[in-house]
Parts: structure tokens; C-alpha cells; sequence
């Protein structure tokens, strides 16, 4: 069977319906039973031998026209080889969200069913994707090897019932963390500020600058200076990621989720959402990384941080801090 082109829309006869679209989901029906396809649908046809050709383009010519990238045909290929029908998203659907490459839908269903598995958004290893871009679309990397990564992202709801109250207490402000010297048992024990400085004796706990600037704000830690003094001292340590890591840090704690440094996993915090007791601790939930509003990720750095948070049984979650406030972002590993 051969189709025509025309448009940027591949055009088959009445025939390709019944063959393509009732029994496999291929395509879209259009006027007097013909079918429309997509290039990348055409393109999966061709290369099951099931069209002879499109204008007298087999795949090579098709895939090396500017009519579909290589890209999107490695996807649309492994998902099809996956069992699963899928369509090229359209712009004129509303549940098809912006930067949306393909719909999914579950096994067994397609696109004449009202069921969604996953929506996809398709890049290469080396383009860049404004974090803004996602939450409403998995996203399929294709790596230099059209080896295909998946991460299924998502805006979480972030929060926790980490909501212990805490005596006043004072502290010492050093080179870059507070010391309280003798804080109510409170501020550890169940709330989990801070860390001792002896395990076996919490007579005394070292803080962050970050619990230090947030607790100072709020009146429950009196150091020299105030919190103005830790937030100087946050600012000369590390620049602007002080503020931005503050304003998620306080968030969280607002949420009533207690966070904790992340440094060893590569984040800027790890979080506990239930913490009741500092000697009944349950597992951290999530990594968090704090960026600006506007960030842009490399796929590669995405790779790497959900690789790290699957293998210590956490979520990677990002925070955006923006004039507007806090957006976060959760990516996890997904096997369509």
C-alpha cells in the first residue's frame, strides 16, 4: 500500500483504516473513511513493510527528511514494541499539554478509549529542558547510543506532619554554623534541628546556618546579631544558593516537613515527614534540590540524580524559587 503526502500529513486510502487505525490504532480518521497519519506513524509503517512507500519515500528518505526527527521515530518504535498503541500528541486537544510528543495509552486500549498511560515528551542527551516544561509529561531521553531512558515527573505535594514547637533557646555564632550550648531537648530530640556534638550526650547541638537563620527568624534562637548576623554569614559562605536554600528550607518546615543536610547524596537536603521522636527516626523520603526559577536542566544531570535517589530508596524532588514562590517538581525513574 502506498500513501501521499501532503502538508506535513500523510494521507492513506480507505483500505488503511480498516488495517491501520481499527486494528493497531495507527492514525486518525478523517473524511469518507480515509486515514491520516503522522510522519512517525508512516514512518513505524514503513518499517514493519506494511507501506510500500509515501511520494515514493521509504524510511530511509523519510527519516532522513525534515518531516520527523530520528528521535521521536526511536521512541514511537520502542514504545510500539513495548505493546502499546500511541498517538503523535496534537496541539488542538486540550488533555494533550503543552510539549507533549505522545500519548500512551494502557495495553490493550487506544486511541478510541478515554484512558491515558503516560504522556511523553521526547529529547535527545544533549538538548536542554526548562524544568518549567515539565510535571504533566513523562520525559524519554534518547542517549548517543538511541539507548532510551524514561523518568515519569510530576508536581508532588510536599508535606508532612514534622511539627514539634521548640523552647527559646541562645546560641554562638561561629565561622559557618551556630553551637547552643545548652538547648531544651526539644530542638533535637523531636524536632530535629541540628546535630549533636556528641552522639552519647546532646547536651550541646551544632547547627546549620540554614536551621540557624530560620530559627532566629522566628524568635526561637537568640544568637549576636540576630538572624540578620546569620543571614550575612549564610550570604558570605555561599552566595545567593543561601537565600534560595532558606526560602525552601523554611517552606519545608512550614509544611511540616523537617529537612536535613543532603550533602553526601548530592542534594541540598534530604526530608523526614513524620519525625516524632529523633530516637524512633523512619527513612528520609526525599532529595531536594533548590534551583531559581527558570532553571534548565541537562538531561544528563536529571539522569544522575534520579539514578542516586532509586538506589537509596528516595524520590529526587526540586524546589524553583521565584518571585510567585515555591514550585517543586518530583522525577522518578519509570518503565513504561
Amino acid at each position: 500500500m502506498d500513501a501521499t503526502l501532503s502538508d506535513g500529513v500523510v494521507r492513506a486510502g480507505k483500505r488503511a483504516r480498516e488495517q491501520f487505525y481499527d486494528s493497531s490504532g495507527y492514525g486518525r480518521p478523517v473524511d469518507a473513511g480515509k486515514l491520516e497519519l503522522a510522519p512517525v506513524e508512516a514512518a513505524h509503517l514503513l518499517y514493519r513493510g506494511d507501506l510500500d512507500g509515501v511520494d515514493g519515500m521509504g524510511l530511509r528518505e523519510l527519516l532522513n527528511s525534515a518531516l520527523l526527527s530520528e528521535v521521536d521515530f526511536f521512541v514511537y518504535k520502542d514504545l510500539r514494541d513495548r505493546g502499546f498503541y500511541c498517538s503523535p500528541a496534537r496541539p488542538d486537544r486540550v488533555e494533550d499539554p503543552d510539549g507533549c510528543d505522545f500519548v500512551v495509552y494502557p495495553r490493550g486500549k487506544g486511541p478510541w478509549d478515554d484512558a491515558v498511560a503516560h504522556r511523553i515528551r521526547v529529547v535527545s542527551e544533549r538538548e536542554t529542558v526548562p524544568a518549567a516544561d515539565l510535571g504533566g509529561c513523562a520525559l524519554a531521553v534518547v542517549d548517543e547510543e538511541s539507548e532510551i531512558s524514561y523518568f515519569e515527573t510530576h508536581r508532588p505535594d510536599v508535606t508532612g506532619t514534622s511539627r514539634a514547637a521548640v523552647p527559646e533557646t541562645d546560641g554562638d555564632l561561629l565561622a559557618d554554623r551556630v553551637v547552643c550550648w545548652d538547648p531544651p531537648a526539644e530542638l533535637y530530640e523531636a524536632a530535629f534541628y541540628g546535630q549533636p556534638l556528641d552522639e552519647q550526650d546532646a547536651q550541646a547541638i551544632q547547627l546549620s546556618l540554614v536551621e540557624a537563620a530560620s530559627l532566629a527568624g522566628a524568635g526561637t534562637l537568640q544568637v549576636e546579631g540576630d538572624a540578620d548576623a546569620v543571614i550575612e554569614r549564610g550570604r558570605a559562605v555561599e552566595g545567593d544558593r543561601f537565600d534560595r536554600r532558606l526560602a525552601v528550607y523554611e517552606r519545608l518546615r512550614e509544611q511540616g516537613i523537617a529537612p536535613k543536610t543532603g550533602f553526601k547524596f548530592g542534594a541540598d537536603f534530604r526530608t523526614y515527614a513524620d519525625v516524632e521522636s529523633v530516637a524512633d527516626l523512619g527513612h528520609s523520603e526525599l532529595l531536594v534540590r533548590a534551583f531559581d526559577a527558570g532553571h534548565v536542566f541537562e538531561p544528563r544531570d536529571l539522569a544522575l540524580d534520579v539514578r542516586l535517589a532509586h538506589g537509596v530508596r528516595k524520590t529526587m524532588a526540586y524546589a524553583f524559587v521565584g518571585d510567585e514562590g515555591i514550585e517543586w517538581l518530583a522525577v522518578e525513574r519509570l518503565t513504561p
